[in-house]
C-alpha cells in the first residue's frame, strides 16, 4: 500500500463524515445515500451510515459530555480537514518514503473531547507505520468504527490497526497524552522507547479592546466548545487595565444555552459555591464565572483573567511559560473562533508528529 492509497482512503473517510455534520436529532428523515466520491460497489453505504449513527449515539450515552452537537462539530471539523488538497499539501512538506519494515507505534489516547487522538492515528498510518491504540474509557466508540470503515475502503489497512484494553506490548515507539500526573508515569514507563509525551496545556486569549462584537462572539466558541474540556479551549483571558468587561460578557452570551446542560450547571453551581465560601471575588453572568488568577487551567464553567498595562510584558510572560500554552487566540495569533478547528500542521504541544515518525 503506497502513500497515494493511504491518502485516498482518508479522503473517502472525510467524504463519509460529511453526512454527520449536523446533530443526530436532525438525521431522523435523512436519506441514507452513498458518498459520491466512493466508487467501491462492494460497500453497503446505507449500512455504514446506520452503523455510524449508532456509534455516535453509543458515544453520547457512554460519555454525556459528548453531546450530539459536539459530536457533529467533531465530524464536521475532520470532514473539512480530510480533503485530498489538504492531505497532499500537508505531507508534501516531508519526505515520506515507502516503509519496508513498518514500526508499531503505541498511542495512548486521551478522552476529553471526541476523537482527540485521531490526528496521531492519522499521522502514524500516513507514514506507513502500524497503530496499536489504547483508548480512553471516555472515548472508545468512535475511532474503532472509523478504523473499520478505513479497512472497508482500503483492506490493506487491516494488519496496520489494533486496539487494546490490556497493557501495550511489542511496540517500537510511543505517543502518549495525559495529565501532568500521568505524564510523569509515561516518562518513566516509556523512557527506553522513542516517544512523544504530552501534558496538560490550555489556550489563552489576549484581548485589546479593539475586537468587534463578532470576534467576541467567536471567542465564546473558543471558550465553550466541548464545554472547555479541550487543550485548545481558551481557559484564560488577558485584558487591558481599563477594559470594560461588558464587551466580553456580551460576546459570551452567544453560548448562554450551555447552562441547559445538567453536567455543566452542576460544575457551575459547585465552583460558585466553593469560591463564595472562600470569599473570592468573582464576576458572574449566571452561566460563567470570571476569576482573577495567574494560573492557566481553570475549572469547567470558570475562566481566569489577568489585567495588563503593557501587552509586550504579556507576550514576554507567555513566551516564558509556553510549556503550559497550547495556543494563543488574539488579533495577531490564532483568529477568534477557530481554536477548536486546528489545521493538520497545528501539532499538539508544538511537536511535529510526522517528523518524529519518519525519523524512526
Amino acid at each position: 500500500m503506497n502513500l497515494h492509497q493511504r491518502i485516498d482512503a482518508f479522503v473517502k473517510l472525510g467524504s463519509f463524515l460529511t453526512q454527520f455534520v449536523s446533530p443526530l436529532q436532525d438525521h431522523k428523515n435523512t436519506s441514507k445515500t452513498s458518498v459520491s466520491t466512493m466508487d467501491s460497489s462492494a460497500l453497503d453505504h446505507a449500512l455504514l451510515y446506520e452503523q455510524m449513527i449508532q456509534t455516535l449515539q453509543d458515544a453520547h450515552h457512554q460519555n454525556t459530555w459528548f453531546t450530539y452537537d459536539n459530536l457533529a462539530f467533531s465530524c464536521k471539523s475532520w470532514s473539512e480537514v480530510l480533503t485530498q488538497e489538504n492531505l497532499i499539501n500537508w505531507v508534501s512538506s516531508y519526505t515520506i518514503g515507502e516503509v519496508d519494515s513498518p514500526k508499531t507505534i503505541a498511542i495512548v489516547m486521551a478522552g476529553n473531547i471526541p476523537l482527540v487522538g485521531f490526528h496521531d492515528f492519522l499521522s502514524v498510518l500516513l507514514c506507513g507505520h502500524k497503530v496499536q491504540a489504547k483508548l480512553s474509557s471516555n472515548d472508545k466508540k468512535i475511532l474503532p468504527f472509523i478504523a473499520s470503515y478505513l479497512c472497508a475502503v482500503e483492506p490493506e489497512f487491516k494488519p496496520y490497526i489494533t486496539f487494546t484494553e490490556d497493557s501495550l506490548k511489542n511496540f517500537d515507539a510511543v505517543i502518549a497524552t495525559g495529565s501532568n500526573n500521568t505524564a510523569t508515569y509515561f516518562d518513566h514507563y516509556f523512557s527506553k522507547y522513542p516517544h512523544i509525551i504530552r501534558k496538560n496545556r490550555n489556550a489563552v486569549a489576549i484581548i485589546t479592546g479593539k475586537e468587534t462584537t463578532q470576534q467576541m462572539e467567536a471567542l465564546a466558541d473558543d471558550v465553550y466548545r466541548y464545554f472547555g474540556l479541550g487543550c485548545r479551549n481558551v481557559s484564560k483571558i488577558y485584558i487591558p487595565d481599563q477594559y470594560n468587561l461588558d464587551h466580553f460578557f456580551n460576546g459570551m452570551y452567544a453560548w448562554k444555552q450551555v447552562i441547559n446542560n445538567h453536567k455543566y450547571i452542576n460544575n457551575y453551581d459547585y465552583n460558585k459555591a466553593v469560591y463564595l465560601m472562600s470569599d473570592i471575588k468573582l464576576f458572574d453572568n449566571e452561566f460563567m464565572l470570571l476569576k482573577e488568577d495567574k494560573g492557566f487551567s481553570s475549572p469547567i464553567s470558570v475562566v481566569f483573567y489577568e489585567r495588563y498595562k503593557d501587552i509586550k510584558n504579556i507576550r514576554t510572560q507567555l513566551e516564558a511559560q509556553k510549556q503550559h500554552i497550547q495556543c494563543i487566540v488574539s488579533l495577531e495569533d490564532v483568529p477568534f473562533g477557530v481554536a477548536q478547528a486546528p489545521g493538520l500542521s497545528d501539532y499538539a504541544d508544538g511537536v511535529d508528529t510526522i517528523e518524529f515518525l519518519i525519523s524512526l
